[in-house]
């Protein structure tokens, strides 16, 4: 086990590099199963989850290189029964649309990940079904199979990015057209979409609320460089606004984080703008706003967290509503042990900002409440310890070592527990 020690009150300058994005190449890696060839994925951060699915790709017989590139080759995989290891992150369960795409049957475990709501996976299983698959549920196991998948209509409920990729997975190769409506617009999906495009597939609309995929034949090894993590620049944003100082996050795509950098003028910080960085400035003080999380464009929930932990010291009062997770405010116990003022009622937060944080023993209870903490703690008098780290490691590559390039009081030591 091993624990974040900051000492807060030091001023954030510099620069810092934004990694590849941890939620497309998630996809990417389970995209590579469907192509019998070798394929080079660029920009790719080292965090925790990436090596779960490198482990989990080799488990089924590909053959994986991974320095600053990833090299893989999925040429000789085998349709084997599901391993363990599919537990520990949520993105497992997109091999599926892959494997089934590419094997016509499929077993696999409910997949993992944070405990941060419901997520179930009726509208994935609802897509393979449109497409021909029959699914049997039993002990923990989903087994999916067709005799061969036919395109179809999909209508989500509600734009899952998650069901939105593994649909494409399983379409990529089906016969004939799959339309998916009411579809997820992330940018993560653009990504992915343009990685099959690459290797031969034929999918428009990635993007847009409506996706048509033309099931082709096969697909060919290609290189593809991912695309920056939208999530892990806002993170820093928020750390400079919170903390104060001036830094420019590079390898960002502004467009990507419209919504944070919007909420972040709103709360008189000051976002500039170029082609490919952000320069935040802040004195440290901001006056606090009111949040709702949206699926895409819209502002997202993984920063929900972050933004209600720069509220906590924040000027003035903000409503947070969090509507696509319910079980997201699980970091507002652990700031309250710093002094925050913050009450909720379902899925509403109300933040009361105080003049000051003060540091105390914490813990990270998922991802994104691992980076609101490290805000906190930034920001804080005195020092911090945060426990449980490993959730912040799936998400945020060498954080610490980034914030102490910008003159962040940060260390991580191995704890005693």
């Amino acid at each position: 086990m091993e624990k974040f020690i900051v000492t807060g009150r030091n001023k954030i300058n510099g620069s810092i590099d934004i990694s590849g994005s941890k939620n497309s190449v998630l996809p990417i890696l389970a995209a590579t199963l469907l192509i019998p060839d070798t394929c080079v994925i660029n920009n790719v951060p080292k965090l925790s989850d990436v090596y779960t699915m490198i482990e989990l790709l080799k488990y089924y017989g590909a053959e994986v290189e991974f320095n600053d590139s990833i090299k893989i080759n999925c040429s000789n995989i085998e349709n084997k029964a599901p391993s363990d290891k599919v537990k520990d992150i949520r993105a497992s369960f997109l091999l599926v649309g892959a494997l089934l795409g590419r094997f016509g049957k499929v077993s696999m475990f409910m997949p993992g990940g944070c405990n941060i709501g419901q997520r179930p996976v009726d509208l994935h299983l609802k897509g393979f079904g449109v497409l021909g698959a029959n699914q049997s549920i039993e002990g923990g196991i989903i087994d999916i199979s067709a005799k061969y998948l036919n395109g179809g209509e999909v209508y989500l409920d509600f734009p899952s990015v998650g069901a939105t990729e593994n649909i494409i997975l399983a379409a990529v190769m089906a016969k004939g057209r799959t339309v998916i409506s009411n579809c997820a617009t992330e940018p993560e999906i653009i990504d992915m979409a343009d990685f099959l495009i690459k290797a031969g597939a034929k999918i428009s609309g990635a993007g847009s609320d409506t996706i048509v995929v033309e099931g082709v034949d096969c697909l060919k090894g290609v290189e593809h460089k991912v695309i920056p993590d939208r999530i892990e620049a806002g993170t820093f944003m928020l750390a400079v606004a919170g903390t104060g100082g001036k830094c420019r996050i590079n390898n960002v795509i502004s467009e990507h984080i419209k919504p944070i950098i919007l909420k972040l003028r709103e709360m008189e910080v000051d976002v500039e703008e170029s082609e490919n960085s952000v320069i935040v400035s802040s004195e440290g003080n901001i006056v606090n706003t009111d949040i709702k999380t949206m699926p895409y464009p819209g502002f997202p929930t993984d920063m929900q967290a972050q933004f209600t932990a720069l509220m906590a010291k924040g000027i003035g009062t903000g409503v947070v509503n969090e509507t696509v997770f319910e079980n997201r405010f699980m970091h507002i116990g652990e700031l309250k042990k710093m002094g925050a003022n913050i009450t909720v009622e379902g899925r509403t937060a109300v933040v009361r900002g105080v003049e000051a944080l003060a540091g105390a023993e914490v813990e990270a209870t998922d991802l994104r409440a691992g980076a609101a903490l490290i805000i906190s703690a930034l920001a804080a008098e005195g020092t911090t310890e945060i426990g449980h780290i490993h959730y912040i490691d799936r998400g945020y590559e060498m954080i610490e070592k980034k914030l102490k390039s910008v003159g962040c009081d940060i260390k991580r030591v191995r704890s005693e527990e």
